[in-house]
């Protein structure tokens, strides 16, 4: 899971045009003041193991908005950074999930929707440590690839973790 995490006076965004992939929308227009914006994008090696990529994702963002002293997110399907994306149905388990995830840590959490065009307007903070990417690794070091594009280690691929 790539994350691009900015720090934000306020995040408008207006859903536009849907894709093949697009969820029902309630409402097409969204936003948030002094807020975290989290474009998300949800790749293929993710769907090997979803719910450590939620776990992870969710410790990773909570360390940073407690450095950040912020309290508000917003979660934001972001497919433009990978090219080996996962399937619709992983994609919307891992954004739902973090969106969970950080609300259950008393963060206010708003998600804007998965599958749509979207028209937004972005006042980023200008700080030092308002803009940050993150790389989610969904691997716990056993099961890499035999270069994970993630953490880049060179290790044996297994079927099945080898804990011996």
């Amino acid at each position: 899971m790539r994350i691009v995490s900015i720090h934000a006076d306020s995040m408008h965004y207006r859903a536009t045009k849907k894709t093949p992939f697009a969820e029902p929308l309630d409402e097409r227009e969204g936003g948030m003041e002094e807020c975290v914006v989290l474009f998300c994008c949800v790749e293929e090696m993710d769907g090997r193991d979803p719910d450590a990529v939620v776990g992870k994702a969710a410790r990773n963002v909570l360390a940073r908005m407690a450095m950040l002293k912020a309290t508000r997110a917003i979660v934001y399907p972001y497919a433009h950074l990978a090219s080996d994306l996962s399937d619709p149905s992983t994609a919307l388990h891992v954004l739902d999930g973090l969106a969970d995830a950080l609300r259950e840590a008393g963060i206010e959490v708003q998600r804007a929707p998965f599958g749509w065009y979207k028209k937004f307007d972005l006042a980023g903070k200008g700080h030092p440590l308002a803009d940050l990417s993150m790389t989610i690794c969904p691997f716990d070091g056993t099961e890499c690839g035999p270069v994970c594009p993630h953490c880049r280690h060179p290790l044996k691929v297994t079927e099945t973790p080898d804990h011996s």
